[in-house]
């Protein structure tokens, strides 16, 4: 019907053929469109120059050494693509890779556990997030973030609550999100993000803006 929204388009960039055909199965049930799959980098770019998707489902070990090879490729897509939103998958709880790959700019940018993406919903959700421009960092990480060892900084000024709603804000919930996830009314959860930002020092600009940098902030830190 002519007044129905396309679905998102999406690609899939994993060496592991049977991966790829699970992911590319359920996406296609759950409503998207599966444009092409690759198995190396250079397979890849070469489908990206060729068509973009809305989306990219990009493993970070890919061949031929298997360790960054993906990660470093997203950086050059990024460049390259600047609409085509990302979403790395990861094997392993590796959170430098979470903090290089939001760094630079986090918007449209994802970072996911392989194990999350048998979880179909999760993985949607997570799709359509960064499609929207969003950020999206799996929440194991986020947990192995919390647990790290640090000096004193200004994230010790927030509340359990407000620790709490910013571990989610870097899941890329939004504070609608957050509200539902912790049965919370959206202006309690307003209230408690303009304290974050107060106590994290962030300058009045605009939402998203100090989001982003209280997300950065938080990451950097913990």
């Amino acid at each position: 019907m002519s007044g129905e929204p396309r679905p998102l388009r999406i690609a899939l960039a994993d060496d592991a053929v049977l991966l790829r055909e699970a992911l590319a199965g359920s996406l296609s049930a759950a409503g998207f469109e599966i444009i092409g799959q690759a198995g190396d980098v250079a397979g890849v770019l070469d489908l990206l120059d060729r068509d973009e998707p809305d989306v990219l489902i990009l493993d970070v070990r890919m061949p031929p050494t298997h360790t960054t090879e993906g990660l470093e490729a997203s950086h050059r897509i990024r460049q390259q693509h600047p609409a085509v939103a990302i979403l790395l998958l990861s094997q392993y709880i590796e959170t430098r890779y979470a903090l290089e790959l939001l760094r630079d700019n986090p918007a449209g940018v994802g970072y996911l556990l392989k194990e999350r993406v048998t979880r179909i919903e999760q993985l949607a959700d997570a799709v359509r997030r960064v499609a929207e421009g969003g950020s999206v960092i799996d929440p194991d990480v986020v947990a192995r973030l919390l647990g790290r060892p640090r000096a004193h900084t200004p994230l010790d000024e927030l509340t359990p609550r407000e620790r709490e709603i910013l571990a989610l804000m870097a899941e890329g919930l939004s504070n609608g999100g957050i509200a539902e996830r912790l049965v919370l009314d959206a202006k309690t959860v307003e209230g408690h993000v303009t304290r974050i930002f107060s106590k994290l020092g962030l300058e009045p600009a605009g939402p998203d803006h100090r989001r982003v940098l209280a997300v950065l902030t938080y990451l950097r830190e913990t």
